[in-house]
């Protein structure tokens, strides 16, 4: 991924930030069969590793867990939010034109290598704890136990583990910062008004760091 300077994101903790509250990752793979995309909810743990480790869990049918093979590098991409932005939204380009449309976008890039987990022990404790997670926020989460054991265990075996030791972790905020700040809050401004408030917000947070 291209990452010019003022677009970089280089903390930790900000990235591993964006991975726990945008967990839906595309974990791309270049295996046997060549390149492969699979969209897939994962769980960090921040604690394993130097860098923190991906757990994830695909259909036994799905055939990437056979297509890799443990120690191979892969990537996991994680977007928080994207957005367009119109040069029309510039207060400069009413007066000079010189402003073009654009894309703006939070992501996070993981690289890793990855383990087949075809462990019963693992992906019962990967299902449990994701099902924790997403449940919590629901008036009455649902857990493994509200189903009968019989049929966990049954789903549970058409299910493999994914293990993903995280080497390098890249994140983009391209947010118009090569922009003036009169400029970035304009387009945060129409962004908010258009219900963009994730990307809005961004911009208009980094306007405010200008004329601190």
């Amino acid at each position: 991924m291209y990452v010019p300077a003022h677009f970089d994101e280089p903390r930790t903790e900000v990235l591993h930030d964006l991975i726990r509250t945008h967990p839906f990752g595309m974990l791309v793979t270049h295996g046997a069969s060549g390149l492969d995309a699979n969209h897939i909810p994962f769980e960090l743990d921040a604690r394993q590793g130097a860098m923190g480790v991906l757990n994830a869990h695909v259909a036994r049918a799905n055939p990437v867990w056979q297509d890799v093979s443990s120690g191979d590098e892969v990537l996991v991409v994680f977007r928080a939010a994207d957005a367009y932005v119109s040069p029309n939204w510039y207060p400069s380009k009413h007066e000079f034109h010189k402003q073009v449309p654009t894309w703006n976008y939070i992501v996070a890039h993981a690289y890793g290598r990855i383990a087949i987990r075809d462990d019963e022990r693992f992906v019962r404790g990967v299902v449990a704890r994701l099902t924790r997670v997403h449940e919590a926020s629901q008036p009455a989460p649902w857990k493994m136990t509200d189903s009968p054991t019989d049929y966990i265990d049954t789903l549970l075996k058409a299910i493999v583990g994914l293990e993903i030791e995280i080497t390098r972790l890249v994140g983009k905020s391209k947010l118009s910062q090569n922009k003036d700040a009169r400029d970035l809050r304009g387009a945060g401004d129409a962004l908010k008004a258009r219900g963009d408030h994730a990307i809005g917000d961004a911009m208009l947070a980094c306007a405010d760091a200008r004329v601190k």
